[in-house]
This record gives C-alpha cells, sequence and structure tokens, in this order.
C-alpha cells in the first residue's frame, strides 16, 4: 500500500470513518458510510483523466440568475461553449445542471458504490466533471448541481425493496409517463442522495438543488403500496422530515428545493408534502416552480393562466414574500437550536421559457422576471428560467 494512502487512512480512522478495501487496495465506501462523512469524499476512480476537485466560487454573486441545462448539454463541448457565451452576453450569472435527472441516471461517475453499480449500464452525459467545473468558475459562472431526489426508475429497478409497488400487479408501480418512484419515507433513499449531494459538493459545485421531493400526483396513486411510509404519518411531516435530515446531513453546504408553484398561495401540503415554509427553515434558497401554464383554469379568474404571465408570478410571489418575511421575524426572535436551521432563506422561483398554453416570446419571459422584481418588497430577488431543450430566448435577457 502506498504512504499516501496510509495517511489518508489515518486521517479518515481518526474521524471515525471505516473503510473497506477491495484486491486493487483502493477505498470504498458504503452509502450510510459516506452519507455520513463530514468533508466529502474520496476521489480515486478517474478514468477520463479528470483534473482535481475545485473549491466553489470565491466571489458567489448575491443575487442569481439561472438558466437549466441538462447533463447531456453541459458534457457537450459545442453546447456548454454556447451556453458560456449566452451567460456572458446577458444579465445571467449562474447555470444549473443536472447530475441526476427525471432517469434516476447520474450524469458522470462517482465514488459511490452504489450508485455505480445501480447505473453501471448508463451512458455517461458528463466525462469531466470537475474540469467542466472549473471551466464555468473561470468565467464567473455560479454552479449548481440538480439533482432529483423521489422520482427515481434506476434506484427502484435496482432495488425494489424501496420502491413503489402496485397493489394491482405486484410490480413498481409507475406515474403516467410510466416512470417508477421510490418511497419518500425511505431512510435508505435519503441516504443514497445525501451520498451523491457530498459527492457533487467535494468536486466543487457551489449549491445542491432538489427537485421531486415530493408524493407523487400523475397516474392511479390509489393503486400505490409504499414499503415505508405507514399512510397515517401526514405526508408533509414525511417531507419535512427529509428536509431536516438533508440539511442536517449537509449542515454548512448551500442548498435549494424545487417546489410546486401552488405551494406559494397554499397553506397545506397541496396534496403531495410539500409546505413552503417547512422549506423556509432547511434551505438557502426556495424555489416555487410558478410557470403560468401549470395553474389550473380559473386561478385569479384567467381561463388561460398562461397568457397572464405577470399576474400569476406576481401574485404567487407576493404572498411567498409576505410569508418569507413572517418566517424571517420568527427566526430572529426563536431560541430554538433546531427548527430554524436557515435565518435568512431567499425565494428565487423557477420561471417559463417553454411553449404551453401560449407562445412564449421574449414579451411573456420578461414579463415574468419583471413580477418577480416588482413582488420583491425591499430584498433583491433571483430566479432561473427553465425550458427543457435548454433553447433560451436571449433577448428577454438584455435589459436588468
Amino acid at each position: 500500500m502506498r504512504r499516501g494512502a496510509q495517511f489518508l487512512i489515518f486521517l479518515l480512522a481518526a474521524s471515525g470513518l471505516f473503510l473497506f478495501f477491495n484486491t486493487k487496495n483502493t477505498v470504498t465506501l458504503s452509502i450510510s458510510q459516506l452519507a455520513q462523512t463530514v468533508g466529502g469524499t474520496v476521489f480515486n476512480k478517474n478514468p477520463n483523466n479528470d483534473i482535481e476537485p475545485q473549491k466553489p466560487l470565491s466571489n458567489p454573486p448575491e443575487i442569481i440568475k439561472a438558466i437549466y441545462a441538462t447533463g447531456w448539454s453541459a458534457g457537450s463541448e459545442k453546447m456548454l461553449n454556447y451556453l458560456i457565451k449566452f451567460i456572458k452576453d446577458t444579465e445571467l450569472n449562474a447555470v444549473v445542471i443536472d447530475i441526476k435527472d427525471y432517469s434516476g441516471e447520474l450524469s458522470y461517475l462517482t465514488e459511490i458504490e452504489e450508485a455505480e453499480k445501480y447505473g453501471k449500464e448508463r451512458a455517461l452525459k458528463i466525462l469531466r466533471p470537475n474540469a467542466l467545473i472549473k471551466k464555468l468558475h473561470d468565467e464567473g459562472i455560479y454552479v449548481i448541481a440538480r439533482q432529483t431526489i423521489f422520482q427515481d426508475p434506476v434506484l427502484a429497478k435496482a432495488r425494489p425493496d424501496l420502491a413503489l409497488t402496485s397493489s394491482t400487479t405486484g410490480k413498481q408501480w409507475r406515474d403516467n409517463k410510466k416512470v417508477m418512484w421510490v418511497d419518500p419515507a425511505g431512510k435508505e433513499v435519503w441516504d443514497y442522495n445525501v451520498a451523491i449531494a457530498k459527492d457533487a459538493l467535494a468536486r466543487g459545485f457551489d449549491e445542491i438543488n432538489i427537485d421531486y421531493i415530493r408524493f407523487p400526483t400523475d397516474g392511479n396513486t390509489d393503486d400505490i403500496k409504499y414499503p415505508f411510509w405507514d399512510s397515517k404519518t401526514l405526508k408533509r411531516y414525511v417531507i419535512r422530515d427529509f428536509f431536516k435530515y438533508f440539511r442536517q446531513s449537509l449542515p454548512d453546504a448551500r442548498l435549494s428545493a424545487d417546489l410546486f408553484g401552488l405551494t406559494t398561495v397554499n397553506y397545506g401540503d397541496v396534496g403531495i408534502g410539500q409546505n413552503i415554509e417547512d422549506a423556509y427553515n432547511y434551505f438557502n434558497a426556495v424555489a416555487p416552480m410558478v410557470y403560468p401554464s401549470h395553474y389550473n383554469k380559473g386561478f385569479n379568474g384567467h381561463q388561460n393562466p398562461a397568457a397572464y404571465p405577470h399576474d400569476v408570478v406576481y401574485i404567487s410571489i407576493l404572498e411567498a414574500n409576505k410569508r418569507l418575511e413572517q418566517y424571517k421575524i420568527k427566526a430572529e426572535i426563536s431560541t430554538s437550536t433546531e427548527k430554524y436551521l436557515v435565518k435568512n432563506p431567499a425565494l428565487r422561483p423557477w420561471l417559463q421559457d417553454f411553449d404551453l398554453g401560449m407562445d412564449y416570446d421574449a414579451e411573456k419571459v420578461r414579463a415574468q422576471i419583471t413580477a418577480v422584481y416588482n413582488a420583491a418588497t425591499g430584498t433583491p430577488m433571483g430566479w432561473m428560467l427553465w425550458d427543457p431543450s435548454n433553447n433560451y430566448t436571449k433577448t428577454a435577457l438584455l435589459s436588468d
């Protein structure tokens, strides 16, 4: 065994971390072990000659203005160069990159044994994630890692004991898009996702953004059999407990959470477990997806909410911001060391730059951005643009 490896073992052992060695004397960690580490992960596999892990951006922007990029886009040199130029030519300063998307596949190789085993047949989208981060950081771009949580066909297929199953067929349950889910109450599911987030942070991603942090809504939900959820505990409490666990597992990380747009104006849990005050507790930024096309007919009297982007976004963010200010007051005077883990969270909504319900031209995209600014009473607010094809409306982003 090499001297450097012996020294590493000594340091980790001093931290109380148990290690396992394979026949090649390389370190491997189980999900639970990696989830319990404090400083990140260990990098041994480097099949694509990646560079060393990076540090977070030294001077991150105060107000984040981001666009979303798939793993495929980020892993393509041509597309990445296009996105960098696009960001530099506009008011944007950040990018959100899939590290685990709706498919459950990770975008790059990791040191997480289970992740590699479950996704061993996947096509790698990003060959050199550390080098990708450096390239973006060199341009002063803030890099956010997007990670889907409970919608995870890869994990559901590999570990049916963690998956939602059909009471009718006994097989893994699928939603209307034929996508499989895992149980939001499953502790091992939580650990798996914490391990993935730690790996990403150790590489130099500036922030972890989590999505699909909810119970499923589409499909025959009455047919679902949950392996862990007892169907008695409120869904809100299950999701809230996951929020808390995720934050406590990553106490110093910058974390953001994507929520349904209706959580801004709904004081319950929208039937899926999401409550915006619960998210304020544990995340540096809360990102309601206030896409006007996703609001029900009749919202605020509009037969087609997609035709009224400013109105829909303004009403939603104004209410969410009012609730945020109330939260901050309570957090400031609270003596609890547990409940209010984040004293000064931010609102940073997802906005629509895709055609659904209406043709979303520059005017409609800009109307949403203006609505965010108008609803930000006193405190400047950032935003993120979503287009699944990563083809954004540049003329909407040329003015502040």
